[in-house]
């Protein structure tokens, strides 16, 4: 009965996927020396197709002018890749400041959600999708704040697959239950 309970909560999070990354200006490209730093938490549901993007930020030298996530570099966590989401920054984001928060869920099956140009070069809305969520998995996908001193990015981080709390907690339950259950069944054989 257990290990039916443990496959059904398996199975229920399987359409959550979460990203998550360190923003800073040496992870720019080129590099900077910003003391701006910051962290984002991209949580994608495949089953209602969005996407929360999450991010906080401080430090920055100058006014923000825009926030995006590009997608998708040829090498993944290096290089530099064109826009992917909206343009010319993520609704709502904080612009003219140099610390902030931000979160906003986007819906993957509208053309809103992205560069007319990525919706272009990929095909359709449904391509774009495919596409982004292709380089996010493929760690082809960064996120970053530019800033009137640095219009190419101030502080950036490439968006790394992140297990859930729960995961962990699954995989350890279902250890546990599995070597006790062994260690019962051989005293039960002696």
């Amino acid at each position: 009965m257990s290990i039916t309970l443990l496959l059904g909560t398996q199975v229920a999070s399987a359409g959550t996927i979460i990203y998550t990354g360190f923003l800073s200006g040496p992870n720019e490209v080129p590099p900077n020396a910003s003391p701006g730093i910051g962290f984002a938490l991209v949580t994608i549901d495949t089953v209602l197709n969005t996407m929360e993007v999450n991010v906080s930020f401080s430090g920055l030298v100058a006014g923000t002018t825009a926030s995006h996530i590009h997608c998708c570099t040829a090498v993944p966590g290096t290089g530099t890749a064109g826009v992917a989401t909206t343009t010319p920054t993520f609704a709502g984001f904080p612009l003219g400041v140099t610390s902030g928060t931000y979160d906003m869920v986007m819906d993957l099956t509208l053309a809103s959600s992205y560069n007319p140009a990525f919706v272009t070069a990929t095909g359709s809305v449904a391509n774009a999708e495919a596409v982004l969520l292709a380089g996010l998995a493929a760690d082809d996908a960064y996120l970053n704040i530019h800033s009137t001193s640095f219009p190419g990015g101030e502080i950036r981080t490439f968006l790394v697959a992140t297990p859930e709390p729960g995961t962990f907690l699954l995989g350890a339950g279902s250890l546990l239950a599995l070597a006790a259950w062994k260690r019962r069944k051989r005293a039960l054989q002696r």
